[in-house]
C-alpha cells in the first residue's frame, strides 16, 4: 500500500535550502519515492490552511518511506533542511 510524506515548509535561509533541494531528489528516488507536489501556488479553499511551501512525496510502502526518512544517508540533508526551514512533516498511509 502506498504511503505519502506531506511537508509544509517555511524557508528562512534560501541559499541553504537550495543546497538541500538540489541533493534530496536522488535520495528520494533511491528509496522508491517520487514527487507528487513540489512547491507551486497554494490557493486556500476552506478554513485556515497553511500557505507555506507544500511537498507531497509518494513511496511504495510506509516501510520505504521510513527507510528514506530514517536513513543515515538522509541525516545530513535533514540537518541542512532543519537549519534552513521550519517544517511540519507527516507520514500518511494510502488506501
Amino acid at each position: 500500500m502506498a504511503a505519502y510524506l506531506h511537508a509544509q515548509i517555511q524557508v528562512h535561509d534560501n541559499a541553504a535550502y537550495e543546497k538541500y533541494r538540489q541533493q534530496v531528489p536522488a535520495m528520494i528516488a533511491a528509496h522508491g519515492g517520487r514527487y507528487l507536489v513540489r512547491g507551486g501556488a497554494v490557493a486556500p479553499l476552506e478554513g485556515s490552511p497553511q500557505t507555506a511551501r507544500q511537498v507531497i512525496l509518494e513511496f511504495p510502502t510506509m516501510a520505504a518511506l521510513r527507510a528514506f526518512y530514517d536513513s543515515p544517508e538522509y541525516a545530513p540533508l535533514k540537518a541542512l533542511r532543519i537549519g534552513a526551514a521550519t517544517c511540519s512533516i507527516v507520514a500518511i498511509e494510502g488506501v
